[in-house]
């Protein structure tokens, strides 16, 4: 017995040998700094002078003074539905595509996962080019067909729809990837029965494929709505740290930067940022409640 407990008490040392350096990782690089941004979120910080208490003043003024936190909300808003709705329909398109054995299936794949290689800042240098008013690519394309030229970057709604065409190219092939590996997993004897009682693609699409991949489905909402809600790179490169034309694209993660690094309001930020979390919190909660209640409606 007592060499079975000496055998057991090693493992366990072992065990927590081996997993100490991941425990240590996470409480320094993830517990300290969410601790430490809650701690600064209640203090007045200028990254000079002593944080300040400042007790719930921070969160207040944002709520209540700061007129710039709406617009950067109702930007976001726009921007996560102009985002979700494309990435989540062309993902399911290009997966139902990928999951067929057609001819040249393989090319198809590597173009589709291109974009998970490339940086988001040069991709939206690429389209800052692209979408250039006077001689950029797309308004020399459309002038081909007799289509004016738009102002992409220069009309504050153009340039919204601007940033969520940059974000949709950069979601769709990690969504895609998702969707995809979800629907290798569906039983092929369930299309067979399906076509047997003659039903066509569309219909064994709707009413099998979609069913069962219902988890990867909310998976790819809850994780599309949380990166448009912390896009930041991309709207910086896109149309600067400003907030683009007439703050057409001020988002909650260009006024997180602007307070931060160009007001040096470390505070305020910090509590922007926990405000974000929240918000970020509810929207999963409620799509996780739903989801939930569709599952158990089938």
């Amino acid at each position: 017995m007592s060499g079975r407990s000496a055998l057991g008490r090693r493992r366990a040392r072992d065990g927590v040998v081996f997993v100490a350096p991941n425990l240590i990782a996470v409480a320094v690089f993830l517990l300290f700094p969410l601790g430490f941004s809650l701690y600064l979120s209640f203090q007045s910080w200028d990254l000079f002078s002593a944080p300040r208490f400042v007790g719930l003043e921070n969160y207040r003024r944002l709520v209540s003074e700061d007129p710039l936190f709406y617009i950067a909300l109702r930007n976001t808003a726009v921007f996560t539905v102009l985002t979700l709705v494309p990435t989540v329909g062309i993902s399911l398109g290009v997966a139902g595509l990928l999951n067929r054995k057609l001819k040249g299936v393989g090319v198809f794949r590597t173009l589709t996962f291109l974009p998970l290689v490339a940086s988001t800042v040069a991709m939206a240098v690429v389209f800052r080019f692209l979408f250039a008013s006077d001689d950029g690519l797309i308004n020399v394309a459309l002038g081909w067909v007799g289509v004016g030229a738009v102002p992409w970057l220069t009309d504050p709604d153009w340039a919204l729809v601007s940033l969520s065409v940059v974000t949709v190219w950069k979601s769709v092939p990690f969504a895609t990837v998702i969707l995809l590996a979800a629907m290798q997993g569906v039983p092929e004897n369930l299309y067979e029965a399906a076509r047997i009682d003659g039903a066509g693609a569309w219909r064994r699409f709707r009413s099998i494929t979609v069913p069962l991949i219902r988890g990867a489905l909310s998976f790819v909402f809850v994780i599309t709505i949380i990166n448009s809600v912390q896009a930041f790179d991309q709207a910086y490169a896109l149309t600067g740290g400003n907030g683009g034309p007439e703050t057409g694209t001020y988002v909650l993660g260009i006024m997180l930067f602007q307070n931060a690094f160009r007001f040096y309001e470390v505070g305020y930020a910090a509590a922007l940022a926990w405000v974000v979390f929240a918000i970020l919190l509810a929207l999963t909660l409620v799509q996780q409640w739903l989801a939930r209640r569709a599952e158990a409606e089938l």
